[in-house]
């Protein structure tokens, strides 16, 4: 099979095609014929090696955390879905990435793409959107009237947080570019702070939760604009454990834990309409579309998910 792998650390040169046998799946595994996968932060930042020390792979590595696709073969321990059903998946990566024409995957991370939904959108959905939802549902309890202070609300997480948050009857303030307020209010963002002409901690207050995807001088300000007894959680470092006692927070950092069960109800926030993926630029499978796609993810200001398709 044909898969966009590196062997060194580095910059997005270092990523090249190879030729590898296809995956051998384990009894509790499908094996999934890739038609799309999607670009988040983490893909580049294990390539450059900022995350040598926290994740260990042996080269060749193939990145990537998002898959979608159809079933071409399951093991003989599956018994909730069938060869040639469209699914969609955060794999468990520390085998093989996505940046393959077949993706392993264990049975429990699967969800079944529903209908009216592209692969595309459906690439774009399991680590970003997993990751939303267990900010806010499994770590923030969100409920109806909740004040929630989404940062980076026209990123990949944040789409989706914004999204999710108001499902739940949240009421969600979000920090972004001017060019961007539209698109983060037809989202649903109730409130719109552009982080360039205002200071968010300034402006808030009393808020019962706040994801934090930028970390340092970011997530410090954010606790003022917290009640006592609120939270916040961190996709981008670990909280500082003196400033959250400081301020009478309970703040954490969350590694995502990818769930079949959880993305299934992704999709059908899609079907009820409440969740809708925004699917920015899309490459080609191919050494430079991922070169590509790495590049744009590098600059923090891609609007929505980079999508890779194969098909």
């Amino acid at each position: 099979m044909k898969a966009i792998v590196i062997n060194q650390y580095g910059d997005k040169e270092v990523l090249e095609e190879s030729v590898l046998d296809k995956p051998v799946i384990e009894d509790d595994q499908v094996l999934v014929e890739s038609y799309a996968t999607s670009i988040n932060p983490i893909d580049w930042k294990v390539r450059a090696g900022y995350l040598k020390e926290m994740l260990s792979f042996d080269f060749p590595i193939i990145l990537g955390w998002d898959t979608a696709g159809i079933i071409v073969e399951k093991g003989k321990d599956v018994t909730s879905f069938e060869v040639g059903d469209r699914v969609f998946a955060r794999p468990a990566t520390t085998r093989q990435g996505t940046y393959a024409e077949y993706v392993p995957v264990d049975e429990s991370l699967l969800a079944r793409i529903p209908e009216s939904m592209s692969y595309s959108e459906a690439a774009s959905i399991p680590l970003a959107g997993l990751t939303a939802w267990q900010c806010l549902v499994d770590f923030g309890k969100i409920k109806e009237g909740d004040k929630v202070l989404i940062h980076a609300g026209s990123g990949g997480v944040g789409n989706f947080a914004i999204q999710i948050a108001k499902s739940f009857g949240a009421y969600v303030a979000t920090t972004a570019s001017g060019k961007n307020e539209e698109f983060v209010k037809s989202l649903g963002a109730d409130q719109f702070i552009n982080y360039k002409e205002e200071d968010f901690s300034e402006v808030l207050q009393d808020f019962d939760l706040v994801l934090d995807s930028m970390g340092g001088e970011v997530q410090s300000n954010s606790y003022k604009v917290l009640k006592k007894g609120g939270k916040l959680v961190s996709i981008a470092q670990p909280p500082n454990e003196e400033e959250a006692k400081k301020y009478g927070v309970h703040a954490e950092f969350l590694w995502l834990d990818p769930k079949g069960d959880q993305l299934q109800k992704l999709a059908s926030m899609f079907e009820a309409g409440e969740l809708k993926p925004v699917v920015g630029e899309t490459y080609q499978f191919s050494e430079q579309g991922l070169k590509d796609a790495h590049a744009l993810s590098e600059t923090h200001h891609a609007k929505g998910k980079i999508v890779i398709n194969f098909k």
